[in-house]
């Protein structure tokens, strides 16, 4: 799952959006201090998403280290940003989602965290850190995080969901969207018939399928970007979207439309992003002074007031926009805590939950 930016001031967009998956845009941001007389400074090269690079996240390192230049790269999707680091790209950091953490890990593209050295861990809830923890060692820490979950068009049903089977309501019939992902779904489905997502048989994987294939009645369409499930709703011709994200729910009511973000009774789905430091590091200092600067409080309260994320600095929410906060549960850790994360799978099994979607769409 990767984020997608929008800004409370204009709601703009991640330029993720738009840039194609298949290249790399660079973008070199020179800070003051460097000499007159042109001398190169050090590098801290930040493999990224375009959005995040704003000076107002790295503010500290900027004033801890005036001599050194930052070096942002950009990538539009985890499997890109994996598929780059294992061609042996060189980067100081990377910020991939948790789904792909392991990745990471077992292909030795990533090297464990001191984690003496993380100024800002103690101040995360341990929902989202352990997402970051292999064979006993912190590999990654989270910045990031967001859901997954039920968004509803208040006006147009007579009964609000309030769990991830009601998508199965005939109520809804022909006005149900979900988002083109199977291993989303695939989630969804487990969620409603009971199994653990991430340890199904191959039994509760064709009942998964099955499962699926009866939502179908319900369908009017799959959704696959924010725009896109953002106008189903606003027309009307779509009542309730699956697996919708928070920022849909921000845009709508921006534009005045009746719209509701369920949290399920099985839990929302959720996805962390984080910082992980690659083996090809070649300035672990800095890139710990980086991590330091924008898991500080204050930068964790920019990323809420101006991008309506979760913040993994826990110290954050009660600082930040309270209207933003209240509204998508930014400081609620019981949330947290009964939320389903997605987790790193194999090559085999995406490819297999990839098959499986692609036969409950060619189902009639």
């Amino acid at each position: 799952m990767k984020p997608l930016i929008w800004r409370k001031s204009a709601l703009r967009k991640s330029a993720t959006l738009v840039l194609s998956a298949t290249f790399l845009v660079s973008v070199t941001i020179l800070l003051a201090g460097c000499g007159a007389s042109g001398s190169r400074a050090t590098t801290l090269n930040v493999f990224e998403w375009s959005g995040y690079e704003l000076p107002e996240f790295w503010q500290q390192f900027a004033e801890k280290h005036p001599d050194v230049r930052v070096d942002f790269s950009f990538f539009g999707e985890d499997a890109e940003a994996f598929a780059k680091m294992q061609t042996g790209y060189v980067t100081d950091l990377v910020h991939p989602c948790s789904g792909w953490w392991q990745l990471y890990v077992d292909n030795n593209l990533v090297q464990p965290l001191d984690v003496s050295r993380l100024e800002h861990l103690d101040k995360m809830p341990a929902a989202l850190t352990a997402l970051g923890v292999f064979n006993g060692q912190q590999y990654f820490i989270p910045w990031e995080w967001g859901y997954e979950s039920i968004l509803v068009r208040t006006d147009k049903v007579q009964t609000i969901p309030t769990s991830w089977a009601d998508l199965w309501n005939p109520e809804y019939a022909a006005h149900v969207a979900i988002y083109d992902s199977g291993e989303a779904q695939h989630i969804v489905a487990s969620l409603v018939l009971g199994f653990d997502p991430f340890d199904t048989t191959p039994e509760e994987d064709e009942a998964i399928v099955q499962k699926l294939i009866q939502l179908k009645p319900n369908l009017l369409t799959y959704w696959t970007d924010y725009t896109e499930v953002v106008q189903l709703v606003a027309s009307g011709d779509v009542w309730v979207a699956g697996s919708a994200w928070p920022d849909s729910l921000l845009l709508l009511l921006n534009e005045g439309v009746p719209a509701e973000y369920i949290t399920p009774v099985e839990g929302r789905i959720g996805y962390v992003c984080g910082f992980g430091i690659p083996t090809s590091a070649r300035n672990v200092d800095l890139a710990y002074d980086y991590i330091n600067a924008v898991t500080s409080t204050e930068a964790m309260v920019f990323l809420i007031n101006e991008y309506g994320y979760g913040a993994a600095n826990m110290e954050a929410p009660p600082l930040a926009d309270q209207e933003i906060v209240t509204l998508l549960g930014l400081n609620d850790l019981s949330s947290l805590e009964k939320t389903t994360f997605y987790e790193s799978v194999t090559a085999a099994r995406r490819e297999q939950l990839i098959n499986d979607w692609a036969r409950v769409k060619a189902a009639p």
